[in-house]
């Protein structure tokens, strides 16, 4: 069967034989440590199933108001299945967050007020968030326009500095900000024990001060959130893991009762809250994606161990490491030239099931400061939990890959991008 395998590759993909053998063989090189990550999913899928079976979803609770949405229940248990998953009093998950950078900017205007101070303790965040803040571009309506005070502290070796953390808060510090994943940056993604400590010590300093950190791409990745070690709010979106490759749209913002109410304040006015907002019809999708999504999520993981086993033959430097532990679904390469970066976006989109013969070029996109190119053949536009990749057109020219809604996927991924790497002369085999 191997053979008529690479036999398809070769005749329908046009993938070159030396590279099916090539990514085979790195592939033996992982598959001992696929054992954990489904061990990992299984414990994931029951907190899920759990959590369904806890709010006595029913397949009433699908049907959807118009209008106002005031009494839509399939909202409500929505917002009570994930507030279970997350072990949190309260959340917030709604059709109508476009994406996680508005679920964490909505979370930061809903709690912070002018003069308050926030402080991140991850370094800088990712590139769209910073136009959230100010402390790029120019946008009506950012924090600093609003007079927040904005503050950061870069990280130590992949490690939080917790003393210059604590040493640099002021009266004026409400949040302190942790970003869990990669970003567009040379750094692993921190691990739920790694936020831990952070936040036991920041918190046995300042009680009062508000952790809030930034899920997206670290849903299901471990047993635990950072809602279950200390964090007060945190936000994500639902068109990463926790959607499983079906939510349509939507973020979800997940915390303590009062921070939520706030939050819920801001996203449609005082006094109406959570009461009011439409579905859309949603909610099906919302849930069985959410069911959906640790197994998913284990399907990327797999994906990611492969692109990285493969790049990391041909002697790139891949982050995080194959022995690293895995706290996001990314796996960032660094290819060195903007023409790696190009040719493996495009080798990306050509596997995709959608939009697979269109073929991406770096451009301008709003939030970014450089050019950035982006391949994402999903079934949801922009669903960075479905097969996609993309990179900043800068030095030390990183791609970042991510998704897979099977393994096979990602795996044929591999083939088309180091195969279009390979034609054009880019690699040595």
């Amino acid at each position: 069967m191997d053979e008529v395998i690479k036999g398809l590759l070769n005749e329908e993909f046009n993938i070159d034989e030396k590279i099916v053998d090539y990514v085979r063989e790195k592939e033996q090189i992982i598959k001992n440590k696929f054992s954990d990550i489904d061990k990992i999913k299984e414990f994931n899928q029951y907190k899920v199933i759990n959590a369904l079976q806890k709010s006595k979803l029913s397949s009433t609770d699908f049907y959807w108001t118009t209008g106002y949405g005031y009494g839509d229940v399939g909202r409500e248990k929505v917002e009570e299945i994930y507030a279970n998953i997350f072990k949190t009093e309260d959340a917030l998950v709604r059709p109508t967050i476009s994406s996680g950078t508005h679920a964490l900017s909505l979370t930061l205007s809903g709690i912070l007020r002018p003069g308050d101070g926030l402080l991140s303790i991850t370094g800088a965040p990712y590139d769209t968030l910073q136009t959230v803040i100010g402390i790029t571009g120019n946008e009506k309506g950012s924090l600093l326009e609003f007079g927040i005070n904005y503050k950061e502290i870069d990280l130590i070796d992949n490690k939080i500095d917790i003393e210059k953390a604590i040493d640099i808060i002021d009266k004026s510090t409400k949040i302190i900000m942790i970003q869990r994943s990669t970003g567009y940056s040379d750094r692993r993604a921190l691990t739920v024990d790694e936020i831990k400590e952070a936040i036991t010590k920041i918190k046995s300093y300042n009680k009062d001060i508000i952790i809030m950190v930034d899920n997206c791409y670290g849903e299901f990745l471990d047993v635990k959130e950072p809602t279950e070690v200390g964090a007060d709010i945190m936000a994500g979106s639902l068109i990463k893991n926790p959607g499983g490759g079906l939510a349509l749209s939507g973020g979800y913002i997940v915390g303590k009762k009062d921070l939520v109410e706030a939050i819920s304040n801001r996203s449609t006015a005082p006094g109406l809250g959570k009461d009011t907002g439409l579905t859309f019809g949603t909610t099906r999708t919302t849930l069985q994606g959410l069911f959906l999504a640790p197994h998913v999520v284990s399907e990327a993981v797999k994906g990611a161990l492969l692109v990285g086993a493969v790049y990391k033959g041909l002697g790139f430097r891949i982050i995080p490491d194959l022995d690293d532990k895995r706290s996001d679904v990314i796996q960032a390469i660094e290819l060195l030239n903007g023409d790696r970066v190009v040719q493996f976006c495009k080798g990306i989109q050509e596997a995709s099931a959608v939009d697979s013969y269109i073929s991406p070029e770096p451009s301008d996109m709003p939030g970014y400061e450089s050019e950035v190119i982006m391949a994402a053949g999903g079934f949801i536009e922009g669903s960075s939990i479905e097969l996609s990749a993309d990179g900043p057109m800068k030095e030390p020219y990183f791609a970042y890959y991510q998704g897979g809604l099977t393994y096979e996927h990602c795996k044929l991924g591999v083939y088309m991008s180091l195969n279009n790497l390979y034609i054009n002369n880019l690699i040595n085999l």
